[in-house]
């Protein structure tokens, strides 16, 4: 049982790799909300993880920049190979890159907008999981959230295997069908928590 009063150990999986494509291809980890890049409030939503793992973020100087802020953390980048191969293929991406990780992983899109808060209410409830798979954000319209969730990472990486084998690969598979195979504690949201960025009307309406 997850002890309420100890903060629970995890890694972190951050997610930046998608095309926006409904957005002219733009990096949308790069957008601002509140004086601070998406990717600045993933980071900080991550500062409590034991290990941080980018994937598919552009790599530059504003962007190293941006991780420093983190502390101490080492940010362990990676790739989903071939590139743009979904959030599955992403997610098993970055699993791999920390072979030795922590019980619990926290997976965050970097296009979120309001993650800190929104994490800080799922590891919250992260005490009513055990002996489950984890939790999993859901707004108020009843959406699952699978990139805003709190795995166990046994179990993740075990459901990985399995699509992987049943698929013959993880390329452009829906993370409803991985999550098929998890029993999730469902954490109830604000929609506003849960909002992300994937059109042009939502950058007017969300972003600074």
């Amino acid at each position: 049982m997850v002890d309420d009063a100890t903060p629970l150990l995890h890694d972190a999986v951050l997610l930046a790799g998608g095309r926006a494509s409904r957005l002219g291809g733009v990096d949308k980890s790069a957008l601002v909300a509140d004086g601070a890049t998406l990717l600045d409030h993933a980071l900080a939503a991550a500062s409590g993880a034991a290990q941080v793992v980018l994937v598919g973020a552009r790599h530059d100087a504003r962007r190293d920049a941006q991780e420093a802020r983190l502390g101490p953390h080492t940010i362990v980048r990676t790739r989903e190979d071939p590139p743009f191969a979904g959030p599955v293929a992403a997610l098993a991406a970055g699993l791999a890159a920390v072979p030795t990780g922590s019980v619990w992983t926290l997976v965050l899109a970097c296009d979120l907008v309001h993650p800190e808060r929104a994490t800080a209410l799922l590891l919250d409830g992260a005490g009513a999981t055990a002996p489950r798979d984890g939790c999993i954000a859901v707004d108020e319209d009843g959406r699952r959230q699978p990139l805003l969730a709190l795995y166990r990472t046994e179990a993740l990486g075990d459901a990985l295997d399995r699509l992987r084998e049943a698929s013959g690969g993880l390329e452009d598979l829906s993370m409803r069908r991985l999550l098929a195979a998890l029993d999730l504690v469902e954490v109830p949201l604000p929609s506003v928590l849960c909002a992300d960025i994937d059109s042009a009307e939502d950058v007017a309406r969300l972003l600074d």
